[in-house]
């Protein structure tokens, strides 16, 4: 994932660069908000200060004079931000600052991808999902649905909702507050239960949001079919909405602790089966980040 500082929490951050505020030229002024066009560093600092400018207790903060000082903050705000309204000039300038942001560093396309010598549907590619072209992505999300609001935290959910921007959390919150209407306030996503969503600033289409089993204790058969549900509900999904490309990251491995191995023979095991069993053509990419990871599904995939 991309380069963030140790910081967890937004107060450090904050701290770090707090001082009295006051009329230094690292503000936009006026002036310079009204003008048609910003440089890059422009909406970088002009974000910073409409999310700052929101809450009360950001009010007193400056921003910092260093890139990525700034780029950390600009993602910390976005990170915490709960789902609420927000103007059209705001998401304007996000669209063209993320756009710029994911322009800068390499996009890979799905079309480009090699197959795996043992099956010609599936594949392999080690990288950061946020920079894959694919008509879906798929995100290992928690059961509240709208994200990780945890401060530069590199959790694949944070990542995928830094990098879309604020208005992927604006609708995942309005599918969870209609799931809230018929299901009652205390919803929470159950597991293996995807959502859809548009997927903004990323390059793919489409992000598909999942929650993954928690191996609290002890691995067992009923946590592994539920990590296969996982897959098979997220491929009907798309096939029922026409994506023809998904990329799975490593569902439920890390802080879920569903065992690395165990999770990548299920993973490829059940989309084989949907796959055959469809008699569809679409193309899987299984994403992982971690070396380990990389020759687990390396030795599945030979």
């Amino acid at each position: 994932m991309r380069k963030v500082t140790s910081c967890y929490v937004l107060g450090e951050i904050l701290e770090c660069i707090r001082v009295k505020q006051d009329d230094r030229k690292d503000r936009i002024s006026d002036d310079q908000k009204e003008k048609t066009s910003m440089t890059h560093e422009e909406q970088r600092i002009w974000l910073i200060r409409q999310l700052l400018e929101e809450e009360e207790q950001y009010k007193d903060y400056q921003i910092p004079e260093n890139e990525q000082d700034q780029k950390n903050l600009l993602r910390a705000l976005m990170n915490v931000r709960l789902p609420k309204e927000i103007g059209e000039e705001f998401l304007k300038i996000q669209d063209e600052y993320l756009s710029e942001e994911n322009r800068q560093e390499p996009i890979t396309d799905v079309a480009g991808l090699t197959p795996c010598a043992k099956d010609s549907r599936l594949y392999l590619w080690q990288g950061d999902i946020t920079r894959l072209k694919a008509d879906a992505i798929v995100n290992a999300a928690n059961n509240g649905m709208t994200g990780c609001y945890q401060p530069l935290h590199n959790c694949i959910d944070n990542c995928i909702h830094t990098y879309a921007g604020i208005q992927l959390r604006s609708e995942c919150n309005r599918q969870m507050m209609h799931l809230r209407i018929k299901y009652g306030k205390e919803y929470k996503q159950p597991t293996a239960v995807p959502m859809l969503t548009d997927a903004y600033n990323l390059s793919a289409k489409k992000v598909i949001h999942i929650v993954g089993p928690i191996v609290y204790y002890k691995l067992t058969p009923g946590l592994e079919e539920k990590l296969a549900d996982c897959y098979r509900n997220t491929l009907d999904m798309c096939l029922d909405n026409g994506l023809k490309s998904v990329a799975f990251c490593c569902i439920s491995t890390g802080i879920f602790r569903f065992p690395n191995q165990r999770a990548a023979e299920i993973a490829v095991e059940t989309v084989r089966h949907w796959l055959d069993e469809n008699r569809s053509d679409m193309k899987v990419i299984f994403n992982v980040f971690k070396d380990i990871d990389l020759e687990i599904y390396s030795s599945l995939l030979r």
